[in-house]
Parts: C-alpha cells; structure tokens; sequence
C-alpha cells in the first residue's frame, strides 16, 4: 500500500472516530428508525447558444446540458445527496475551421458526477463526505474568498457561479456554537480548474503566434498534494465575520516556461498557503460586504529571459470592498471597488504592482416574469473592461429564457482586454422539473 492510499485510510478512520465517539454505530445511524427513500429526480434541462460576432464571426456555444439529483434520507441523523450533470455542444464541430481538434474533443461532451455525498449529525458537529461544494465566500462578478472551489473557466467568468464551480472530494466537520461557527475541511485527491485547450475562446494564457503549450501537469494523487484548511466564523454585533486557513494545490495553474526555442510553455499547479477573511453587515439601506485574502506560494510570469522558467515568486494580497442597494423594491444596486497588491513586484511582470478595478451591477424587476441588469467590470489600470447586459424571463415557475451580451474591450493583454475577440451575443432556455 503506497503513502497516499495509506494516509486516505488513516484520514478516513478519524473522521469516522470522530462522529462514532458520539454513541456507538446503531445509535448513531438509528438504524431501528424507517429511512427515507428519497424526493426522486430533480434537476434541469437547458440548451445555450452563443454567437461570436467578431470577425469570423461564429457559434461559440450550442449546448445541451442535463442536470439531475437526488437526496433523501438514511436515519434521522444520516442524509445522502447524489447529482451528475450531462453536457453536449455542437458548436466546436461545427465551427472546425475555427476551433482545433484538442478543443473539438475537449467541448464536444461531457458527464461529470456534480455531488455525492453523506451529511452525518452528531449533537453540534455535522460531517460531510464525499463530493460537494465547498463556499468560503462570494462577491459579484469575480471570485475572491472562495478559494476552495475549482472552476470551469473555458467561458471565463461568465457562466452563473453556481454552474461553474467544479466540487471537491472533501471530508468536512462543522461545528456550530451559538453564535459562532468552526469548520474543518480535508481533501485527499484535489480538484483543479478546467481551462480549456488551447485555441479556445478564453483560454487563460496569452502568447505570442507560435507559441507551442506542452499540456498541463496534474497534481499526483500522493500525500504532499493533499488539501486541508480550517475556517471559523461568528456574528458580532450585528458584523457576520469569518477567517480562515487554507494549504492546497493552486486549482488556478501556472504557466511555465520550459523552452525558449521554440517558445514553449507547461501549465503546471503551485503549492499555496492562503490566509483570508470576509465580513459582511446590514446597514438598514443597505448591505456592505468584502472579503480579503492573502496568498503565498505563487509565481507569476515575466519577459525577464533570464528568469528562472520565465517565472518570478512574489506574495499577493486580494481584497474587495462592496455595497448593495435595494431601491423602490424594484432596483438593486451593487458596487465593488477590488484590488491585487503584489509584495515583491519586478521589472517585467506582466501585471502593475498594485491591480485595482471595480464592478457595477443595477438590475431592474418588471413585475414577477421580467428582469434586466447590467454588469459592468473593468480594470482601473488599463486591463480593459468587461460589459454584460442581460434580460431574464420567468415564463412560469419551471421555464426561464435569458438572453444577453458579453462584451470585451481593452488592450489585448489585459485581463479583460484579451479577448476582444469573443464578444458574443447569447440565448439560454431552462425547464426545471
């Protein structure tokens, strides 16, 4: 038996210590009680088409996506949650002339086990094991304190949050005290984000024409790759404030550099230790909110040739400060101004020692079945910007069309900037049953 597959056991028979040390096992799964067999499938069926309409203009997106789940109940103290979700778009096969093979082959399909998990409670501590989310913050637009959660970032941010988290193989214990809150989170084999390949739409990497990507290598699945973290949070005169630990596998990679000719680069996940908080209060008018995180262990890409990888190492500091403003009942409101400090910034790093941007929200309800909103992104330091409007329509409790514009604008290695090219306009059509 290897190290890793030793240490998964170990871990394992703790957490399972932990939760019998309560009672013994029929007590603790009141196995004499009836279980609940289950509210049947649950879930969504919903088909997106986007059009690129820079030149060449092109489908970026028609997709068919099923989203099933199920959950229901083993005793009075055990729960059981099982989803998976379907995914299959035309569009790359399509548009062949546009997309390469790899991305082809890569978007074409796609099934994916969403949430599989156990929730066990036993007195103030509750456990989760198995695949699920993981949420430590969440702001609009952009994500800041959710370090945990990987994402699928081949639509770049734009896809609702909720859809675009990838879930972690996690063991988890909370604790919850009166006004107070711990939680403990474990996760033997870590998940990373989707980026896509390369030739995609917004693939995350900007490189010169002819530049050569060696793939990406994975974290092994060994002990040193472990995740594991620690939150706690409170209510405090009326402040809901948390903080947490985090030591993981970067889910975001790093691309380095492993030649010069020809110029070639491997995406590759760095080892971080993160340290971060949120808060948030009730101000009567309206709600102020922010997050904050401090990163160590990353490095980030230079033009310096004599840098080791084309990489130099430097601690950053995230933070995020916003307001949302309910108005008339029928407008809300959110502004964010955010911001990237590097501590140990060089001459040649592709970003500015201090990153700044902000965000603009306003949506606007027309009666039950109608709603429209603009979501405005943009880089205070010349990243470019990102506009997003959008108009949703509730036909009735099940069905839901939306439909909207992503745009793109800024220089073409900024972060927003860089894909001007993918401006592109949208449908969506949901059946929930």
């Amino acid at each position: 038996m290897n190290r890793w597959h030793a240490g998964l056991g170990l871990g394992l028979a703790a957490v399972a210590g932990c939760v019998f040390a309560a009672g013994d096992l029929d007590d603790l799964l009141d196995v004499a009680k009836p279980a609940d067999s289950g509210g049947g499938l649950h879930g969504f069926a919903e088909f997106s088409a986007a059009r690129a309409y820079e030149t060449p203009s092109h489908w970026s997106k028609l997709r068919a996506r099923l989203n099933l789940e199920s959950s229901g109940r083993l005793s009075e103290r055990v729960k059981w949650k099982l989803g998976g979700r379907l995914d299959a778009d035309a569009a790359p096969d399509i548009e062949s002339d546009v997309y390469p093979a790899a991305v082809r082959r890569d978007r074409r399909s796609e099934a994916m086990i969403r949430e599989a998990y156990l929730d066990i409670s036993a007195g103030s501590w509750d456990y989760r094991l198995g695949r699920q989310h993981v949420v430590w913050g969440e702001m609009v637009g952009l994500f800041f304190a959710d370090v945990v959660s990987a994402r699928d970032m081949r639509e770049f941010f734009l896809p609702e949050f909720d859809q675009m988290r990838i879930p972690q193989w996690a063991a988890r214990a909370e604790y919850f005290g009166d006004d107070w809150h711990g939680e403990l989170l474990w996760i033997p084999v870590a998940t990373v984000d989707n980026i896509g390949k390369p030739g995609d739409d917004f693939y995350p990497f900007v490189a010169p024409e002819g530049t050569r990507f060696a793939g990406e290598d994975t974290p092994d699945h060994r002990l040193g790759n472990m995740n594991w973290g620690a939150r706690l949070s409170a209510l405090i005169n009326g402040w809901d404030v948390s903080g947490f630990f985090y030591r993981s596998t970067d889910t975001a990679p790093t691309f380095y550099r492993t030649s010069l000719a020809p110029l070639t680069f491997e995406a590759r996940h760095d080892r971080i230790n993160q340290v971060g908080a949120t808060f948030s209060k009730d101000m009567g008018r309206f709600v102020l909110k922010g997050e904050a995180v401090h990163t160590a262990g990353r490095k980030f890409n230079t033009t310096d040739l004599t840098a080791p990888n084309g990489l130099v190492a430097s601690d950053t500091l995230d933070y995020v400060v916003g307001v949302d403003v309910p108005l008339a009942r029928i407008w809300r409101v959110n502004a964010q101004y955010y911001a990237r400090r590097y501590f140990d910034h060089r001459d040649g790093m592709v970003w500015d020692k201090n990153e700044q941007g902000a965000t603009l929200l306003v949506n606007r309800q027309f009666g039950d079945a109608l709603e429209a909103e603009v979501l405005l992104v943009s880089s205070l330091n010349g990243g470019g910007y990102m506009v997003r409007p959008k108009v949703v329509w509730q036909m009735d409790a099940n069905w839901r069309g939306t439909a909207g514009l992503d745009v793109f604008g800024g220089a073409e290695d900024g972060v927003f900037g860089r894909f001007d090219q993918s401006d592109r306009a949208y449908v969506e059509v949901r059946r929930a049953f």
